[in-house]
């Protein structure tokens, strides 16, 4: 019997997750509805920071995402389209490791926009990009389609207080005083 349960949690454990545990189904569900934002730190992308000689434009000199990271980002765009999410906009830090997760969900156009491009080496930005994403979350219709945005876990983290894992996905929801809260999370798949 030992034997069946361990089997059991091991098959378990190799399956990717649907995105459909019970905690997050309401999170999917408010997504779908529309006035949300799914704030998702970039796909799994090995490391810390950036490699010396970091360069914006050259993907090469970066921290990119591995072939698990690859999959991760196309399991949750299926994850967004088998759970009817209708998206008006997917948003990317310029970081290739966000652009290439915003690009593999396959959701649409990917826009870039620099307050979401991370700031862990240089946290003398943080103050002007946090300013910059309220300043965009809070002119978002609250009544309109949900958007995507792929980003970093320090700007998820200093904007929310949540420390979310690669590929986790934080829903905000939109309106009230501060322009969102926080809605719940969305585990990575």
């Amino acid at each position: 019997m030992k034997r069946i349960g361990a089997a059991f949690l091991a098959l378990f454990l190799l399956v990717p997750s649907t995105g459909m545990t019970q905690e997050a189904a309401p999170l999917w569900s408010a997504l779908a509805k529309g006035g949300h934002v799914a704030l998702m730190r970039h796909a799994l992308a090995p490391g810390i920071g950036d490699p010396e000689g970091f360069r914006i434009a050259d993907c090469s000199t970066q921290r990119n995402l591995n072939d698990e990271g690859r999959a991760q980002a196309r399991r949750t765009g299926d994850a967004f389209r088998r759970n009817k999410v209708g998206i008006a906009q997917v948003i990317s830090s310029e970081w290739c490791r966000c652009v290439e997760t915003a690009e593999l969900l396959k959701l649409g156009q990917v826009q870039k926009f620099s307050a979401l491009n991370s700031f862990f080496e240089l946290r003398e930005n943080q103050d002007k990009q946090m300013a910059d994403l309220r300043s965009f979350l809070s002119a978002l219709d609250p009544a309109g389609p949900s958007l995507v945005m792929v980003t970093h876990q320090v700007n998820i983290s200093a904007l929310t207080g949540e420390f979310p894992r690669s590929g986790e996905i934080i829903v905000l929801k939109l309106g009230g005083a501060d322009g969102f809260t926080v809605a719940g999370s969305i585990p990575a798949l």
